[in-house]
Formats: structure tokens, C-alpha cells, sequence
């Protein structure tokens, strides 16, 4: 069956990807009610349908940071990705590359950012604050030695969220009986077994070669998250940040709107409205709830981005008419990759862009880059 939607590679990914792997694209934090409320309010939010509008002529391209973009979505940072596909944030890279959108490359990338930006173009880079702000530095001068143009710092996870499905699954825990489930699950999908964990080596966490050896296992990954993380964060370290990095800077995982002015106090670029798709702080709002009132504190000074539960063109239109610039996909990309890889994803953004094209069409809205309030009812 051909895929006909973001949906249908949900489905496939999940019989192509052992169960730890699909669990942790998948899951959210605690009982997934932000998770599922990311989806929902979008799917409730209405458009105004319009008749008899001239839309033969429809633009979709809009420009970010100085970065010409074909349509208003950028591929979010997503962890281990390598392990969804052979090199998988390649991949993803090129397909990014080839639909001219950008690619932001997570901190926690198998691929390390010196091959993704060889392989196609230089990476948006997502970054964690560290403890050691030594390693930091060095992360920060290669991003900017691999001409990264845009850096997109991580604020909401100064630990990580309680998210049961990776616990259930063992994918957290050193137990040998764990480790032994991990491995027969591995062999129970022959396909992912061969293009990744065969053909796909090194699956090191590249970024962090340099920091500790040993993070190709992934009881030992979330171990080091836990320990080098830095809880104490606190907005004077967005100066320390501001001060090694000498292009724009967007805080992802804003749903505050005094945190945004907060942002535009710090003389950051952006913001990404984002509760970091479900996976930490279950109960809070969603990002499309989020959405207006961030763009209404900051929307002329900051560019607005927003992720969570998008799944459509559709959903991006409605970002867009909410206050955002674009929008960041995640999970839509991961599961196209873990299904069909590169193929995949680039099946993706051309769905992405004809829903959004008809949804366009159909609300009367010729350029995304005047789409407003007026494109929704109420």
C-alpha cells in the first residue's frame, strides 16, 4: 500500500522498527495527555472555507533567518535517529536538502554534525545546555566551523520527562534481562536488522565522541543524559550561550508567554513553541493553545515558530494563521524514516506540500506568508 498520509507511516514504521525504537518516536511523558492534546486542539481548531477566490496562483515559499524555505516547515531535532535508518539524519539531510526546507540536527544525532553537513547542507544545530561548559564551547565552534546557520538551544528539558513506555519497554534499564529483550526484538525485524544495526554502523552518539566513549548503548545514553544535563540553567546562561555563537539563536520548548519576553530580553532571534512534543511535562498546554498568546508578546520582535501534533498541511496552515512563522515537524518525519527512509521522508514534504496547497486553496489564502487570524472562525 502506497502511504497517503503522515498517518500511514506511523503504521508502517511501526511494524518496521523493533518496539524500543518505535516507542521512543512514539511515547510521550506520564499518561501522554499533553501528547494526545498537541494532536487534538489542532484537529478542533476551525478555518473559514471561502468561495469564488482567485487561488490559481499560490506561493508557499517564505524566508526564516535569512534562509529561503519552499514552504513553512522545518525537520525538528530528533534524537537517535540513526537508529531509525542507516545514518539516518543523513538521510533525512538530503530529503530535507532536496525539498528546500531545513534540517535541524540534534545534539543527540547518531551522525555527528561534520557528516551530515558534508552529506548535504549545514545543519541547523540543536544543543542541550551541558554542564561541562568546556565541551559545550567545543560544540558551539563546530557548529559554526560546519557553518550551521542557525542554532536551536534546547530549554525544557533540564532533566528528562517520566515517559513509561521507555521504561516498560527496558530501553532505560542495564539488567541483563533487558538487554536480552532489546536484542530478540532486534531480530524478530529482519529488515531493520540488516540496513541499520548491520549496515549502519557506528551508532555512537556522534556530537558526543569527544565527551565519553560507550554511548552506542542505549541504557548507557540515557544514563549520561542524566548526569551531564544541567538543572541549574537559568537565563544568564543564554548570555554565556549568545556571547560563543555569532548567528541567530531560537529557545525551543517556549509556552510561556512572559518566558517569550523573557527571550526577547535575552536578545535571542526566536522562539519554538514547544512542550517538546508530549515528552516532558505532561498536563500543559498544547502548542497550537500556546501559540497566540506568544506570537501577540513577541510575534513583531521574535520569529515565532511552533511544534507539536503537527500531522498535515492542513495543521501547518493553521499554525500559520495561528501566529507562527513555520512549523517544526518531528514525529512526521521520524516515522516516515524508520519506514522507507530517505524515500520516506521525502514522501512526507511532497504530502506536507500538496495538503498544504489544497488547504490554501480552499480558505483563499494565495501566500503563506500573509496568512492570518482571518483564515480562522471565531
Amino acid at each position: 500500500m502506497t502511504p497517503a498520509c503522515v498517518a500511514d507511516y506511523r503504521d508502517a514504521a511501526r511494524r518496521r522498527l523493533p518496539r524500543v525504537l518505535f516507542d521512543y518516536i512514539d511515547g510521550g511523558a506520564y499518561g501522554e495527555t499533553t501528547l494526545a492534546a498537541n494532536v487534538e486542539d489542532l484537529r478542533r481548531l476551525t478555518l473559514r472555507q471561502r468561495v469564488l477566490r482567485d487561488v490559481s496562483q499560490l506561493s508557499t515559499t517564505t524566508e526564516i533567518f535569512g534562509q529561503a524555505l519552499s514552504m513553512p516547515v522545518v525537520l525538528a531535532p530528533i534524537g537517535l535517529a540513526g537508529l531509525y535508518a542507516r545514518r539516518g539524519e543523513v538521510q533525512a539531510a538530503r530529503a530535507a536538502r532536496a525539498a528546500e526546507v531545513p534540517f535541524a540536527l540534534s545534539t543527540m544525532g547518531v551522525c555527528d554534525l561534520e557528516e551530515v553537513a558534508g552529506a548535504a547542507t549545514p545543519p541547523w544545530f540543536q544543543l542541550y545546555m551541558i554542564r561541562d561548559r568546556g565541551f559545550m564551547t567545543e560544540l558551539l565552534d563546530r557548529a559554526a566551523r560546519a557553518a550551521c546557520p542557525v542554532l536551536v538551544f534546547t530549554v525544557d528539558l533540564p532533566v528528562p520527562g517520566a515517559r513509561y513506555r521507555d521504561t516498560r519497554n527496558g530501553m532505560t534499564s542495564h539488567a541483563p534481562t533487558a538487554r536480552v529483550a532489546r536484542a530478540l526484538d532486534g531480530l524478530r525485524h529482519p529488515r531493520w536488522l540488516w540496513d541499520v544495526h548491520i549496515r549502519g554502523r557506528p551508532h555512537a552518539l556522534g556530537n558526543l565522541a569527544s565527551a565519553e566513549t560507550g554511548l552506542d548503548d542505549l541504557s548507557r545514553f540515557w544514563s549520561w543524559t542524566r548526569r551531564n544535563f544541567d538543572p541549574s540553567v537559568t537565563w544568564k546562561d543564554i548570555d554565556w550561550v549568545r556571547d560563543r555563537w555569532p548567528g541567530p539563536i531560537v529557545l525551543k520548548g517556549v509556552l510561556d508567554a512572559e518566558d517569550a519576553r523573557e527571550a526577547r530580553r535575552c536578545g535571542v532571534d526566536g522562539v519554538v513553541v514547544s512542550n517538546h512534543g508530549g515528552r516532558q511535562l505532561d498536563g500543559v498546554a498544547s502548542g497550537i493553545a500556546a501559540l497566540p498568546a506568544v506570537a501577540e508578546a513577541v510575534g513583531g520582535d521574535l520569529t515565532v515558530l511552533m511544534d507539536g501534533g503537527v500531522r498535515s498541511g492542513l495543521d501547518v496552515l493553521k499554525a500559520l494563521a495561528a501566529g507562527a512563522k513555520a512549523c517544526l515537524i518531528g514525529r512526521a518525519w521520524a516515522w516516515a524514516l524508520g519506514a522507507r527512509g530517505e524515500a520516506g521522508v521525502s514522501h512526507v514534504l511532497a504530502i506536507l506540500r500538496e495538503e498544504l496547497r489544497v488547504a490554501m486553496s480552499l480558505t483563499g489564502c494565495t501566500d503563506v506568508r500573509a496568512a492570518g487570524r482571518e483564515l480562522l472562525e471565531g
